[in-house]
């Protein structure tokens, strides 16, 4: 695993206790996040936000950053990357991380128009209580017609393994369908739970819109389902 040198002094100084979970503020990310330490690590867009917390295994950044532009006034992003740090010894190690982009062809529905973060369902928490966290990060796209027809990426990293929800929103039901991964079913039962909690607030906040007995489909562990 690749480690970076930090400032130690502010680590020990700055770094949130255990349990806790903050946001860093613009400031905080400019201090610890230098053009330098970037490059090294391999960041390649803009940082939107920074996470940071801690748990048994020591403390951690959650790092999410956009690669956006401006489009006829609006904010759209091509692609996206998300890292998570953990420090060691006065340096910065990477965990794991992910990218992914807008798709431009091939989609079930529509040509992409933008990827985002979905801070507003980010979970760090240590959900099962065996004193480490289990980061949720959830992102989505928009279509033609908005979020509508966009696709929607749970990623639940559980012990540092990735276990993935990929869904293709739509309205018409032939066009709406969700994949699940295996190893997602192999998760303690707490954190279903919470990833399923999490799945009707989106459909709540009119975000999703999940194939009819969704529900019922993951407690059998199917691996797809659509309107049948």
């Amino acid at each position: 695993m690749k480690k970076i040198l930090l400032v130690v002094s502010f680590l020990v100084c700055n770094l949130v206790g255990f349990g806790q979970t903050k946001v860093l503020t613009n400031k905080e990310v400019d201090s610890i996040f230098t053009a330098n330490i970037k490059n090294k690590l391999n960041i390649k867009f803009p940082l939107f936000r920074v996470y940071e917390y801690s748990d048994h295994a020591g403390k951690h950044f959650l790092v999410l950053a956009e690669n956006g532009h401006n489009e006829n006034g609006n904010p759209k992003n091509d692609s996206i990357q998300g890292i998570c740090l953990k420090v060691d010894n006065g340096q910065l190690k990477t965990d794991w991380t992910f990218n992914d982009h807008k798709l431009k062809e091939g989609n079930a529905n529509s040509e992409e128009m933008s990827i985002w973060f979905w801070t507003k369902y980010v979970s760090l928490s240590d959900i099962d209580n065996d004193g480490l966290v289990d980061p949720i990060v959830i992102y989505g796209t928009s279509g033609s017609n908005g979020t509508e027809d966009g696709r929607i990426k749970i990623l639940t990293y559980y012990k540092g393994t990735k276990r993935a929800l990929r869904h293709q929103n739509s309205s018409l039901d032939p066009e709406r369908k969700t994949q699940v991964d295996s190893a997602f079913y192999d998760l303690p039962t707490s954190i279903q739970n919470h990833v399923k909690a999490l799945m009707k607030k989106m459909m709540d906040d009119n975000n999703a819109i999940f194939p009819y007995d969704w529900e019922a489909a993951m407690k059998k562990k199917d691996l797809q389902f659509d309107e049948r």
